[in-house]
């Protein structure tokens, strides 16, 4: 099946190469392209894209404000946001994720690294498991958002024990094959462990199961556990 993307950047230039990129590839397509948050919204309701594929810093209405409006659309349950930026704009992206994003890329990623973001995002996964995006959860994501309501940790007794585990282990930025290697595992079998858990959460997708377990205090800032 064809993965359906809408290209939100200020800058032509950028969004005319990324078309170039994701259209060289049988599996991905660019159905619309937007220059603002606000045209970022009404294509993304008009269009119903599978990927929103998002720049933060914008002229008129930003991206910020663009995927909150996207995540927190109902009728948008099955459009992810995956956010474009630098690092040094971490704590925008850190503010994404917790409105909803799915991940992000830099700006000068590889064009490999661009179409896997995509295709991981479009599959339900998070971009959340590289070293420097375990720092930026650690970094933002730990601290309390005072525009949002506090996720209290008794959701966290609806968890099976291997659930949160499953969990904990994923907000420290593990894949699901790194995952089920160390708990003797089969991947699918932490698939399913780690979607159950979205699903008493009411996490929208992995990196919003992140967000919580940080916010829960499951798993505390800082480098990973040692096991």
């Amino acid at each position: 099946m064809t993965i359906r993307v809408l290209l939100v950047d200020d800058q032509a230039l950028l969004r005319a190469t990324f078309r170039m990129l994701i259209e060289s590839t049988d599996d991905l397509e660019v159905v619309g392209e937007a220059s603002d948050g606000q045209e970022a919204i009404d294509l993304t309701r008009a269009l119903g894209p599978d990927i929103v594929l998002m720049d933060i810093r914008m002229a008129g209405t930003d991206g910020l404000t663009a995927t909150a409006a996207i995540c927190a659309d109902p009728d948008l349950n099955a459009t992810r946001v995956l956010i474009l930026t630098t690092f040094e704009t971490d704590e925008y992206v850190a503010q994404a994720l917790r409105m909803g994003a799915s991940g992000f890329l830099g700006k000068d990623v590889g064009t490999d690294t661009l179409l896997d973001g995509i295709r991981t995002v479009a599959a339900g996964e998070a971009l959340l498991s590289a070293v420097a995006t375990r720092m930026l959860i650690s970094r933002f994501l730990a601290t309390p958002d005072p525009a949002t309501a506090p996720v209290k940790p008794e959701q966290l007794a609806e968890l099976t024990a291997r659930e949160l585990e499953t969990t904990a282990l994923a907000a420290e930025g593990k894949s699901n094959t790194e995952i089920a290697e160390e708990l003797f595992l089969s991947p699918l079998t932490i698939r399913t462990h780690i979607q159950r858990a979205m699903n008493k959460l009411h996490a929208r997708d992995r990196a919003q199961l992140v967000v919580i377990a940080y916010q829960t205090g499951l798993v505390q800032p800082g480098p990973p556990r040692a096991r």
